[in-house]
């Protein structure tokens, strides 16, 4: 009933304001157009073509006789129709064009009536993963229609969260990086096809003929034929910007290049760069805050360890196990060092802001930041993962039976997001939670979305949890030391000086019962725990700006490294493989 009472409203006033025009139109007839009809209709024809001119607003009266072929005094009249015409054309535009797209009140009206539902799903849901706190907020009409807090910041003392709470919104950052790639391309800075090769020459990938092809859209596209999360580990013992970009060149592929979606964060680390270079800014966190951030009035969001950790309003983090979440520190690390692949902290409030901009387009408020053709390019379907979720740049489309879905995840060690939008429906979603992202975000905001949209209901929470549960099973098996395992080699054997390509040079040196291994080019250091024979357990040691780290990255191992021997029976190269299974060869230098 509302929403009919509102449509007869909108019909009310479009009739109501359609016969005042009338009347108007008609008295500009009976004033100017019956004494000289025939010359008006010649003049209007002659002067036509013009019509959207502004030039025809600033003819002298010579000029417009002169154009018209008419007396001078019948211009004067023809400008006084036109005059008429104008002051209609602005009461048009003051009336009806004043809302050209008026809010659609039923959709409010259905996000109302669903709230009740999406909250009790939430606290369920919150309750099954043991979420300490979480904000949702839902975009429609182009404003924050709904937004809650639930839960608490922190588990011990922690304020309840609210619409302000600040968090990490991790990968959900790769949309803002699309963005802000597409604004350089707006203003000729380079083009999407340019080669990369050609903006950074450092750049280099171990295939030359991928090297030379490797274009601008290609840093952001998750089709590199690299491995998913190729050198993330490099980050998380510090190794440098410029250095995890130079790494790459030693990642083997596989896949063929374009041919396969393998999420990677380095490249975007490389894409942040480009763009920082081509707007002459520092970094890539300088252009965000001033064609992003600032315009948008995203005052509360940021993109440093620091700035979350004395935000008054900030959550803390915690990381998921099945027996429940544990409290882990912020760290300058992760996600912060990876710049354009996950750094933003932000809240409701102002992501909200940043939805509002993407189903207007590339405006806010009527100000104009990127044009929609190259925001539709971040929009564009990439690579596939399956017949009906796609790859676009920063973003993920999503086909479902009422429409497509854009979406992004965001996750980190210790905080989880979902932030997406259906742009034929002008709907919003955005899910922040502080605990690792193992999938609840991203079902709570598929169930909301599907709600909204009149989707087939399926309960995305409950299969997620399974999974959780069985990957981090799978986990515990990958990594659960032997019953009886074989004796370890005498550790001093295994000493000595190693180098890999990408983490640089190392030092392995005997200490107690395990081996310390020393990285020259940040300091970090892995404790290799004897675990069966000549392999053992790879834990980072949690030693200076490495102890947030460390804890961030949980009790298992990160990992197994073996000692290979050589044909003379030394151990020559220590391969350590990451539970993601990533490998890397540390050959033994000679002395």
């Amino acid at each position: 009933m509302i929403a009919l009472e509102a449509a007869r409203n909108v019909n009310d006033q479009f009739e109501t304001r359609a016969l005042a025009l009338d009347e108007v139109a008609r008295f500009c007839r009976l004033l100017f157009f019956l004494p000289f009809s025939a010359l008006a209709n010649k003049a209007i024809v002659k002067t036509n073509s013009l019509e959207r001119s502004s030039d025809m607003l600033v003819l002298r009266e010579s000029d417009q006789a002169a154009r018209t072929g008419l007396e001078p005094c019948v211009a004067r009249v023809i400008a006084k129709i036109f005059v008429c015409l104008l002051i209609v054309g602005a009461w048009h535009e003051a009336g009806l064009a004043a809302d050209p797209n008026p809010p659609d009140q039923a959709l409010e009206t259905r996000i109302q009536g669903l709230i009740p539902d999406i909250e009790r799903y939430i606290t369920s849901g919150m309750k099954s993963f043991d979420v300490p706190g979480l904000a949702i907020g839902i975009v429609a009409n182009d404003k924050l229609v709904y937004g809650k807090g639930f839960g608490v910041r922190a588990k011990e003392g922690g304020a309840t969260v609210d619409t302000k709470t600040v968090f990490q919104i991790g990968s959900a950052t790769k949309a803002f990086l699309g963005t802000t790639l597409a604004i350089m391309v707006d203003r000729g800075r380079f083009k999407w096809d340019d080669r990369v090769i050609d903006l950074y020459p450092d750049f280099q990938l171990k295939d030359p003929w991928v090297t030379r092809e490797f274009r601008v859209f290609d840093l952001i596209a998750q089709r590199s034929s690299l491995p998913p999360y190729a050198n993330d580990m490099l980050g998380m013992v510090g190794v440098s910007e410029t250095d995890m970009i130079r790494s790459l060149r030693y990642v083997d592929p596989v896949s063929s290049f374009r041919s396969t979606f393998a999420y990677t964060n380095i490249t975007h680390v490389l894409a942040g760069r480009i763009v920082a270079n081509a707007a002459s800014a520092a970094d890539w966190n300088t252009v965000l805050r001033q064609e992003l951030l600032e315009p948008l009035g995203m005052k509360d969001s940021s993109y440093t360890a620091a700035a979350i950790a004395t935000a008054s309003n900030h959550a803390e983090g915690y990381r998921w196990t099945p027996q429940g979440t544990v409290a882990v520190p912020f760290t300058q690390l992760f996600p912060y060092d990876f710049a354009g692949a996950g750094d933003i902290n932000s809240n409701i409030e102002d992501t909200a802001r940043w939805v509002r901009f993407q189903l207007s387009n590339g405006t806010f408020e009527g100000r104009r930041l990127v044009s929609p053709e190259n925001l539709a390019q971040t929009r564009t379907p990439k690579v596939a993962l399956n017949d009906k979720v796609f790859y676009a740049l920063g973003w993920v489309v999503q086909q479902t039976p009422k429409g497509n879905i854009i979406w992004h995840n965001g996750g980190t060690t210790s905080f989880g997001a979902y932030v997406g939008f259906a742009p034929e429906t002008g709907i919003g979603v955005i899910i922040l939670t502080n605990e690792s992202n193992v999938g609840f975000p991203d079902a709570l905001g598929l169930w909301t979305v599907d709600r909204l949209l009149g989707n087939p209901s399926v309960d995305h929470v409950a299969k997620t949890l399974e999974a959780a549960k069985a990957k981090y099973e799978g986990m515990q098996k990958q990594f659960a030391k032997p019953n009886k395992p074989r004796p370890s080699p005498p550790l001093a054997s295994l000493a000595g000086n190693f180098a890999n390509g990408s983490f640089g040079k190392a030092v392995v040196r005997p200490e107690g019962d395990a081996l310390t291994m020393d990285l020259q080019a940040t300091g970090a250091q892995f404790k290799l725990e004897p675990w069966d024979g000549d392999v053992f357990a790879v834990r980072v040691i949690p030693n200076g700006r490495f102890a947030s780290m460390a804890q961030n990255l949980g009790d298992e191992p990160s990992g197994l490294a073996q000692f290979q021997a050589d044909a003379a029976g030394k151990p020559a190269v220590l391969r350590i493989t990451l539970e993601d299974g990533q490998a890397y060869d540390f050959r033994r230098e000679a002395k």
